[in-house]
């Protein structure tokens, strides 16, 4: 503030709020992004990579997987697919930057005036609510030399362009500019953040990347989940996936391995569990594994031997597991109190990172030993599937790996995820 208040010879375009500095949360482990509004119709959100000359390439790469062989007779996505950079840029376009995304959870932004930051792909976003409570999302991009406005999560009435000062408003408008004494046909009205649409369902927060006019009527919010979710919508509110759980915290893995060798690994159907995770094994009845398939949704279900154990005093898994597997990138389990999501963000065609976040019953958030136990139950699994899918990649990078085979009875939903990867990528 004592730096605003030296350059006096600032133009203001209108009297600015108060505005306090970003003031970013040391602690705050988690990344997510978002999408855009209309602004500028030559907005493009696409990756800035030309990549137009190698689309017969890429081409010639998504058509080596066909969707309409049946299951039964058919062979998996080749090597490729995970490995090679320009169907990885090609990827980013078709495939994450169309529909809606998972970027985080509104307890992130529950009280006015917050914040929090996320990049996918070269998209980098804010999320905020203002003071009436209203959310937004713009790109996180000054619109003076591009600076990057924000950083990390935190609180603050205004964002101020760490370079030269540029002030804008929480609803994006640019409200202060600098030392533009003399400048000509500067419009002020088209010299704000560049918007992304932005809905909630349910505790989690969606952006859209695509291009075009952001409807300022409520439908964004009332709808998203007919969009995102279809007809597992109320599934998975049936299934206690709601905003009733208490957020408890988050980690973060990076992985060396591509996104979608992170995705199958969820989608075998619990095929790897008893040979990779032995004690989370120990506490699920694998005959009972079911999988339903629906628009962009799949989802698994297993009874738990809750009711066979004689130790009733330590029970995460309640009597059921639910694993819903969101096209593209999203993973949520419920189990018991119990819930937490995995959000998958490519890196690169070798590299992901994986964004857990945990939630819990209210009744139990004082229950510290709980607490505890399940997360390291959590860890356990995750750094099991860790090796597995950097031991996956390392063989898809083989010269004796091209392509496999299903297991039919069990991979019904992995090769769904690969025909709606097609879809995406052949259009």
């Amino acid at each position: 503030m004592a730096l605003l208040q030296q350059l006096s010879s600032f133009h203001q375009f209108k009297k600015p709020k108060l505005c306090c500095p970003l003031n970013p949360l040391k602690n705050q482990i988690f990344t997510y992004f978002i999408k855009p509004r209309k602004h500028l119709s030559s907005f493009q959100v696409s990756s800035s990579l030309d990549y137009s000359n190698n689309h017969n390439y890429t081409k010639k790469l998504v058509q080596e997987f066909d969707p309409n062989i049946p299951i039964e007779e058919a062979v998996t996505p080749p090597s490729s697919w995970y490995t090679d950079t320009s169907f990885y840029t090609h990827e980013l376009n078709q495939v994450f930057f169309k529909g809606w995304q998972v970027v985080g959870y509104s307890e992130q932004i529950k009280e006015p005036s917050q914040y929090f930051t996320g990049r996918l792909g070269n998209v980098e976003y804010v999320v905020c609510r203002d003071d009436g409570g209203k959310i937004y999302a713009f790109h996180n991009v000054c619109r003076h030399h591009a600076t990057l406005l924000a950083s990390g999560s935190g609180k603050s009435s205004c964002f101020v362009c760490p370079y030269h000062g540029w002030t804008y408003g929480l609803d994006g408008a640019l409200l202060k500019a600098t030392r533009i004494t003399g400048i000509k046909n500067f419009k002020v009205n088209e010299m704000g953040l560049v918007p992304m649409r932005v809905a909630v369902w349910g505790p989690f927060i969606l952006l859209n990347f695509e291009n075009g006019a952001l409807s300022e009527q409520k439908s964004d919010f009332d709808l998203v989940g007919n969009e995102w979710l279809g007809s597992s919508s109320q599934i998975l509110a049936d299934g206690g996936v709601d905003s009733s759980l208490s957020f408890l915290c988050g980690r973060e893995y990076t992985v060396e391995c591509n996104w979608k060798v992170f995705c199958d690994n969820y989608l075998d159907g619990g095929y790897h569990v008893p040979y990779a995770h032995k004690d989370l094994a120990s506490g699920l009845t694998l005959d009972s594994y079911s999988t339903t398939i629906l628009e962009k949704v799949s989802i698994q279900r297993c009874e738990t031997g809750s009711a066979e154990r004689d130790d009733q005093e330590f029970d995460r898994l309640g009597s059921k597991a639910l694993y819903a597997f969101v096209y593209p990138n999203f993973m949520i389990n419920r189990y018991g109190p119990w819930m937490d999501t995995n959000l998958v963000l490519p890196q690169g065609p070798r590299k992901c990172l994986v964004i857990f976040d945990y939630f819990l019953d209210a009744s139990l958030k004082g229950d510290e030993s709980f607490i505890a136990q399940s997360l390291q139950d959590s860890e356990t699994v995750q750094i099991e599937d860790i090796k597995l899918c950097e031991a996956v990649q390392r063989g898809l990078e083989s010269p004796a790996y091209r392509t496999g085979r299903y297991a039919p009875q069990v991979e019904k939903a992995m090769h769904h995820f690969h025909s709606l990867l097609y879809e995406n990528l052949h259009n």
